[in-house]
């Protein structure tokens, strides 16, 4: 059996609609927890779009749990160089910079003074790299 439950969201002056098989808690309990799963679908969408986590490489919540520590550490990290250099470049383009340039002994100013970052698209246009272009 399922519930049709209604909630009016004072905050949002709307009303909102579910489908549910908790037929025992109150409708403000289910409009709690469908809040706070839409908040972990943010969450995941963030994730996905800022730290380019697409899948998980563990499958235990520890594995989990550490792969998502590491990849906002990562993007924290890049945040502040971000900002203590002034860098007007995407927080994307910045990863890229550094993840090619990983073995370089380059200072950081010295690395983005001289790179002209480029996507692929426009430095081979818009079918990528030839065979022959060399």
């Amino acid at each position: 059996p399922l519930r049709l439950v209604r909630y009016w969201d004072e905050e949002q002056k709307r009303e909102f609609v579910f489908l549910t098989n908790a037929m025992h808690i109150s409708s403000h309990l289910v409009a709690e927890l469908y809040k706070n799963r839409w908040q972990i679908e943010l969450f995941f969408k963030w994730l996905k779009q800022h730290l380019k986590i697409k899948k998980f490489w563990g499958t235990t919540e520890n594995a989990v749990r550490i792969q998502i520590y590491t990849a906002i550490c990562a993007y924290c990290l890049v945040a502040i160089v971000q900002h203590d250099m002034k860098l007007d470049r995407s927080t994307y383009e910045i990863l890229q910079i550094l993840s090619i340039s990983l073995t370089d002994k380059t200072h950081l100013r010295d690395l983005f003074d001289k790179t002209k970052f480029q996507n692929d698209k426009e430095r081979f246009g818009p079918n990528g790299p030839g065979l022959f272009d060399y």
